[in-house]
């Protein structure tokens, strides 16, 4: 079936200040015509607190509609999940794009 991926990648507040750096890394999987979110991979400080939360959404069958009707939280790292626009390229689109 079809497997439509966003990512992103976001520095949170207390780290876009300082020199140490500290990014999150965010993925968002969806699968199907209707983008039912069938996984979510975070990577960075305090995602295991955030993943929980999201882990409900997952658990009652949420789509991406769903993740993209929801009201952002800012300024937080958690507002990403809910404001990804642009899937990342299909095989089929990435073969084209690196030809």
């Amino acid at each position: 079936g079809k497997v439509t991926v966003y990512r992103t990648e976001f520095t949170p507040m207390r780290h876009a200040l300082s020199a140490r750096g500290g990014t999150t890394a965010m993925k968002l999987v969806c699968a199907g015509d209707e983008e039912r979110v069938v996984g979510i991979h975070l990577v960075g400080e305090g995602v295991d607190e955030m993943l929980q939360g999201f882990a409900v959404a997952v658990k009652m069958g949420a789509t991406k509609a769903d993740f993209d009707n929801t009201i952002a939280i800012h300024p937080v790292a958690a507002e990403e999940l809910v404001t990804l626009k642009e899937p990342e390229p299909g095989p089929d689109e990435a073969v084209v794009a690196a030809a």
